[in-house]
């Protein structure tokens, strides 16, 4: 199973590994990019960042943390978009879903948000639902 149960999420988390979702597509059909949320755990706290990248995937590259960034006048960008930071788990889980729209069921582990992305190659980069038919998130940050 892909998805990670919300013990597993606190459980990764407090062991010092990032959980990420990808949140869909962002930009216009001229410019395409895809956003994706990351919990990462510091020494003392937990981390949440926004990565906003252009759509440049195909069959054999599919990893998100080489794509460019999306906003490419903003250096800080390159490295995701630090939204907040929280003292624990759930407050970082919390912060992220209010946030981003993420959903507390689809967290992944670090990395395997590229599968997420393949996934959406695969189904024809559709802009409106994702591939299992759920609505993309459609929070604040799903708007850059």
């Amino acid at each position: 199973m892909r998805y990670l149960a919300e013990s597993f999420i606190a459980g990764a988390l407090r062991r010092g590994r990032s959980v990420e979702q990808f949140l869909g597509p962002i930009g216009s059909p001229e410019r395409l990019g895809v956003a994706y949320v990351e919990v990462r755990p510091t020494k003392a706290a937990y981390e949440i960042y926004v990565h906003a990248v252009e759509d440049v995937g195909h069959a054999a590259f599919c990893d998100l943390v080489e794509f460019p960034p999306f906003d490419v006048k903003d250096e800080e960008e390159a490295f995701g978009r630090l939204l907040a930071v929280a003292k624990d788990p759930q407050a970082a889980l919390a912060t992220a879903e209010k946030e981003t729209g993420a959903l507390r069921t689809r967290w992944v582990n670090q990395g395997l948000v590229q599968d997420e992305y393949w996934d959406f190659v695969r189904a024809g980069r559709p802009s409106v639902m994702a591939p299992d038919g759920r609505a993309w998130p459609s929070g604040p940050m799903t708007s850059l």
